[in-house]
């Protein structure tokens, strides 16, 4: 048996491809099991993305190798839908890349900017790849710890008491997932000076600034931000894509071109008509987003009275496609859900896999029909 590279030692398989096989078991064994734990939209995209990509077939580059910075075109678009909706300038030409995904841009950076032995500032509770890819790559991750009571934001503060001397990268991730916290009015404008006074690049995963939200805000607004920012943005959940795999990074030019030498040597380019299609997304009047979220926010009131009916509290205030909420005391996260879905016949997040500040939450998905949710209800009932 060939040995596996030590790397492989450091991270578990994704808890999600390890539970999503229990729940098809289940499925198999003829359980009709509610699957409230993945965030995979279950929308369609708008139909003039779709019949972009269609027409694109019978263009004669379609089926060539595209260009690893991708279409002018779609980098023009990705620009002014940032300029549009956050009033932040980005050169079309030098300041983004677009990705197979943002997902992808978290390890591009990551073997961009990172050594064995860096040290990564890690949000606890977070998106648990932030962590993975990092011991991925050798790198060490410290993790910061966020809570309610100071709005699921990070303590700079605490973190200045910290030797930070060998940190050279911080994830950062608003609005939040899983809590759904939004930033506040200076958190971005603190964590651009932080990162300015200790060197250390500063990451915001943006992908939920659509959803439920109607007060959108990228950290690359703040003044001086590019000189030690990053922000990944995604059409997943704006633009119900998710299995297209587009994204994007935005940053100064030196930056956009340290990623840019990792991710030409990992692909050859994204596919001509899902960038023609992603092309026509980002170009959406702000009707597609007030329609989006009527049928969201028909779904968190009922996935509200599901967390009720399991006597879970929660904020009223978070925001994205997904509901955060609080345990009755004394409860454990993920002995709680596989009790729901022993008896319930319901799949729902435990929020300790987002780390060890999530433990007596959940999480509830808004990717289900009311139709689904009424009856998820119904068997709490």
């Amino acid at each position: 048996m060939i040995e596996v590279a030590k790397r492989l030692h450091t991270v578990e398989e994704y808890y999600f491809s390890k539970k999503l096989r229990e729940v098809g078991l289940l499925i198999a064994s003829g359980k009709p099991i509610i699957n409230l734990g993945i965030g995979s939209p279950d929308l369609q995209p708008p139909q003039k993305v779709v019949d972009a990509i269609t027409a694109s077939f019978n263009n004669p580059v379609a089926h060539k190798y595209q260009s690893y910075q991708g279409l002018p075109e779609l980098r023009e678009a990705m620009s002014a839908f940032y300029k549009n909706h956050f009033s932040v300038s980005v050169n079309a030409a030098n300041e983004i890349l677009p990705l197979m995904g943002s997902k992808e841009g978290i390890m591009h950076i990551s073997m961009a900017y990172l050594n064995e032995g860096d040290e990564v500032l890690i949000p606890n509770p977070g998106y648990p790849t932030y962590q993975s890819v990092t011991k991925l790559v050798g790198a060490k991750g410290v993790l910061y710890n966020l809570d309610a009571a100071n709005n699921w934001m990070p303590n700079l503060e605490v973190l200045e008491k910290q030797d930070l001397s060998n940190v050279k990268l911080m994830w950062v991730n608003y609005p939040h997932m899983p809590t759904g916290a939004t930033p506040t009015e200076t958190i971005f404008k603190e964590l651009v000076a932080f990162g300015k006074r200790h060197n250390i690049l500063i990451v915001n995963d943006n992908p939920y600034s659509f959803v439920l939200n109607d007060n959108p805000k990228s950290i690359l607004s703040v003044d001086g931000a590019k000189e030690v920012c990053l922000e990944l943005n995604s059409l997943s959940k704006t633009f119900n894509m998710a299995g297209w795999r587009v994204g994007m990074v935005l940053g100064n030019s030196g930056h956009i071109s340290n990623i840019l030498k990792v991710k030409s040597n990992m692909d050859s380019g994204m596919f001509y008509g899902i960038q023609k299609g992603a092309v026509e997304a980002l170009k959406c009047s702000k009707m597609w987003f007030v329609t989006l979220n009527s049928v969201y926010k028909r779904r968190r009131d009922l996935v509200w009275q599901l967390a009720e009916a399991l006597n879970c509290t929660y904020d009223k205030n978070a925001t994205g496609m997904f509901v955060w909420a609080k345990l009755p005391a004394y409860l454990k996260s993920e002995e709680f859900i596989d009790v729901v879905l022993k008896e319930n016949h319901i799949f729902i997040t435990p929020g300790t896999i987002f780390g060890s500040q999530g433990e007596g939450y959940i999480r509830f998905s808004l990717c289900a029909s009311t139709e689904i949710l009424e009856e998820a209800i119904a068997r709490v009932k």
